[in-house]
């Protein structure tokens, strides 16, 4: 196997890896998804009776 395709094998390999971590960081997120939009904010906390006029 020459240099090239090793090198070509490296950079691949890297991109999976990249790729799938992006994949888990999304899917798998603490609270919110990975984009910082805050869909998964816990409004558990908030009164709803408080915020109507």
């Amino acid at each position: 196997m020459n240099i090239q395709a090793i090198l070509v094998l490296i950079i691949f390999a890297g991109a999976v890896f990249y790729i799938g971590r992006l994949m888990y960081k999304n899917l798998f997120a603490k609270k919110s998804c990975g984009s910082n939009c805050k869909c998964g904010v816990d409004f558990s906390n908030i009164d709803p009776e408080k915020n109507f006029k």
